[in-house]
């Protein structure tokens, strides 16, 4: 088995939308080390918003996911190291701006860091979890393909979920699993949406059309099937034996992601980050920008400069400075 990568980094960076990049173009000007930590770039609030009306500069014809491809190329362009992983921990300390203090966990590295920023937005899922998926939660069900696929090898899972983020986490787990049974409220369309025709094509995924899921069912020792109903002319309910379940609710909903970081920094009551007005946590040299923090003004604009705000005060962290540089000329 290959050892795991280890990163050292003066920035760490959870999260790839508009508050992360604007960040990462930020420290990474200011020739800090950053790494940007993005679970997909393509199912964040911005990505999947049609048109950009309200960003100043921006032509009305732009698409959020064309506006934020900019944003992260520009940041790259300074030398951002932009990785694409599912973050499940970290693990963070009061810091002195010199040692590193955090440490954030992917299945593919392991990031240390002199500082962290925690920027994955407010995307999750505000409907009720299904009967057992609780329960059963690390025992069978999973929301990261990634980060659990290989323990299902030459097993069958079933994954809910239409979204972009559904589909591409079934087609990791084909690597793996005996049989993948892809369950969706309605039907795919395969021809008109290339991600649903290349998970169609694998010989090891089943498809589940128009069907609810009603249950995750288990015993002690984890998931033993999914119980479902089909719709049609005469309704079927029905258990399918799988011993994974990967949950992806169908569309976005607006609760900050944060189980992550478990109980690392202090929340507020509503379940955002609690910050102060350097974007400063509760921890020294850990800093949440964006919708994380559950703000009221969830806009690209003030995702942006919360960015702005959490660099400066990185910068000004990291390098000893009693105040914030206003910019910084990069050579």
């Amino acid at each position: 088995m290959m050892d795991m990568e280890v990163i050292e980094c003066d920035v760490a960076i959870v999260g790839g939308g508009p508050a992360g990049c604007t960040c990462a173009l930020y420290t990474s000007r200011a020739d800090l080390k950053t790494v940007i930590l993005d679970k997909n770039p393509a199912v964040g609030a911005l990505a999947i918003t049609s048109h950009i009306a309200n960003y100043p500069g921006v032509d009305k014809a732009m698409t959020g996911q064309e506006l934020l491809d900019q944003m992260r190329e520009q940041a790259v362009q300074y030398g951002t190291d932009y990785r694409r992983s599912q973050v499940f921990m970290i693990d963070c300390e009061d810091g002195d701006g010199q040692a590193y203090s955090t440490t954030v966990y992917t299945p593919d590295a392991t990031i240390k860091a002199r500082s962290l920023v925690l920027a994955t937005g407010a995307m999750g899922r505000v409907s009720p979890p299904f009967p057992g998926e609780e329960e059963y939660l690390g025992q069978g069900v999973s929301y990261c393909a990634t980060c659990d696929g290989a323990f299902y090898r030459d097993s069958e899972v079933a994954v809910f979920g239409m979204n972009l983020e559904a589909m591409e986490e079934a087609m990791f787990l084909t690597k793996f699993a005996k049989t993948v049974h892809w369950i969706t409220p309605s039907e795919p369309r395969a021809d008109q949406d290339e991600h649903a025709a290349e998970l169609l094509a694998m010989p090891n995924v089943k498809q589940w059309p128009k069907t609810r899921l009603l249950e995750v069912e288990g015993d002690v020792s984890g998931v033993s099937g999914v119980k479902v109903l089909q719709k049609g002319a005469d309704p079927e309910e029905h258990t399918i034996p799988v011993e994974g379940a990967f949950i992806y609710a169908a569309g976005g909903g607006s609760k900050p992601i944060t189980e992550f970081i478990q109980n690392k920094v202090d929340f507020k009551e509503d379940g955002g980050v609690l910050v102060d007005e350097d974007m400063a946590t509760s921890v020294k040299g850990v800093f949440a920008i964006g919708d994380i923090r559950n703000t009221a003004f969830k806009q690209v604009v003030v995702a942006a400069s919360d960015g702005c705000i959490a660099a400066m005060s990185i910068d000004k962290y990291l390098k000893g400075r009693k105040s914030v540089k206003v910019d910084w000329i990069h050579q």
